[in-house]
């Protein structure tokens, strides 16, 4: 399969403590996030994000081969290529040693936005949590059981 070329990152981010958007496709885009135990997987590893990479999550929705979520760093906390870096290394460990999926999980790249205002944050909330509905998964977005919010974050 042939992989995208990525624009490069920005080497500065000229806001104070920014709100990224992240989305991080499955390898190959394999329809496997949504399984109970990789989806498990998935929630615990975000919830526990502040703790283990200083990087605090807000809401998030897991789709079949990608995964969506806002995410902000905390004091200390890795730079944003390290922390999603580190966070795939650890779920696809994880995932690996509690299912018969094989590796490699996840994609290479990802993908990142920056959030410049509360209105830009619930825009894209609004639609990233329709994903599910667009996808013929559930008929009414809230319905679809991997997506929540792990804290609330500020703008």
């Amino acid at each position: 399969m042939h992989e995208r070329r990525h624009l490069p990152r920005l080497r500065r981010i000229w806001l104070k403590d920014p709100v990224y958007f992240l989305t991080i496709c499955a390898a190959d885009r394999r329809q496997i996030l949504h399984r109970p135990g990789v989806a498990c997987v998935l929630i615990q590893a975000l919830y526990d994000a502040p703790r283990v990479h200083g990087w605090k999550v807000g809401r998030f929705v897991i789709m079949p081969d990608h995964v969506h979520f806002f995410c902000l760093a905390v004091s200390d906390g890795k730079d944003l290529a390290a922390f999603v870096r580190d966070w795939k290394r650890w779920t696809a460990r994880k995932i690996a040693e509690t299912t018969l999926i094989s590796s490699p999980i996840w994609q290479r790249e990802f993908f990142d936005h920056v959030l410049r205002s509360s209105g830009s944050y619930a825009a894209k909330w609004n639609y990233v949590r329709e994903n599910p509905v667009r996808a013929g998964l559930v008929a009414d977005a809230d319905d679809w059981p991997h997506q929540g919010e792990c804290a609330a974050l500020m703008l």
